[in-house]
């Protein structure tokens, strides 16, 4: 069997079964959750998560270097804000095509340190090697108070579900590129610079209202299968309900549209669960849509002409791609 006959997901599970089982100071290990969770004693837990990114799957032809480096910060960064922490710091590893100019490669950097600046942190190290490719490894680490750990396994059936943000945005602007449509900064950027949700991930875990989150970058649906599967529960969500920018719906239509904001991935928002007698709270932690419902089992979505479908375990893989 090769690489390419199975998900991303079920390669990470097969290698995390191969591994040495979690130590005593390890809260969550490989493959269980957006990041590491270590006790180091005291009132914090000590998180880990890397991600490595590469210019031909990754990053398209349109991203500048300053992109290139911003997106390569956040998507590390964007695990630590589904897990509500404050981050120490973030270090890169860079392997580059020795014909790249260096000018390009000072303009990944500036992205690098500007997306962690305007996070509340910093690149504290790195390494540099040459490479076939470009390819961008991150490894970010952060701080969470032990009582506020939040999980993907906490969900519960009758709690609702929400997102922070827009969604579709970015797939939004992958269908326009392929295409060749011209589309607005408000469309591209998503993609090109996405924000990863720090402030709003510690502000949820604050509100002790939330009850699993986790970030939708390789898509809304994918998503809701990984809390689905942890916590043992099952959603319905609403197309009605999912906040899509008026700009994307202008562009897109029907099953592009409903393409974009729940398969495709890229908008590096929050998705999470809350209880339902605390929705003011999280409301009052950060701006947020509730788009459905905790189940107690099954995977689907209320179309706006009220037929409900199927909700496909789909998104965003670099492996066992649809």
């Amino acid at each position: 069997m090769k690489a390419s006959e199975i998900t991303e997901r079920d390669l990470i599970a097969r290698i995390a079964k191969l591994l040495a089982g979690p130590g005593d100071k390890t809260i969550l290990g490989a493959g269980e959750d957006d990041c590491a969770v270590i006790d180091i004693g005291g009132e914090d837990y000590l998180l880990i998560t890397t991600d490595m990114l590469h210019r031909k799957t990754d990053f398209p032809l349109r991203m500048s270097g300053r992109q290139i480096g911003w997106m390569s910060v956040a998507v590390n960064l964007s695990d630590l804000a589904s897990k509500g922490a404050r981050p120490l710091g973030v270090v890169m590893a860079m392997g580059i095509p020795p014909e790249t100019e260096l000018g390009f490669i000072e303009d990944i950097a500036r992205g690098m340190d500007e997306c962690a600046e305007k996070s509340g942190t910093q690149i504290i190290g790195g390494d540099t090697d040459s490479h076939d490719e470009l390819t961008m490894v991150g490894t970010a680490f952060g701080l969470v108070r032990k009582e506020l750990l939040i999980r993907r396994s906490g969900a519960k059936a009758g709690d609702l579900v929400c997102v922070t943000g827009a969604l579709g945005t970015a797939g939004a602007a992958l269908i326009a590129l392929e295409k060749e449509i011209p589309v607005s900064q408000e469309i591209l950027k998503p993609l090109f610079e996405p924000f990863p949700r720090i402030n709003e991930g510690m502000a949820l875990v604050e509100s002790r209202a939330v009850t699993s989150m986790m970030d939708i970058s390789d898509g809304l649906a994918l998503s809701l299968h990984d809390i689905g599967k942890a916590s043992r529960v099952g959603f319905k969500i609403y197309e009605n309900r999912l906040p899509v920018l008026p700009a994307v719906k202008k562009l897109l239509k029907g099953g592009e549209l409903l393409e974009a904001a729940v398969y495709t991935g890229g908008d590096f928002e929050l998705l999470f669960t809350v209880a339902p007698g605390k929705l003011d709270k999280a409301k009052k932690a950060c701006p947020l849509t509730v788009i459905g419902e905790v189940v107690k089992g099954g995977f689907s979505i209320e179309r706006e002409d009220g037929r409900v479908e199927e909700l496909k375990a789909r998104g965003y893989e670099h492996f066992g791609r649809d």
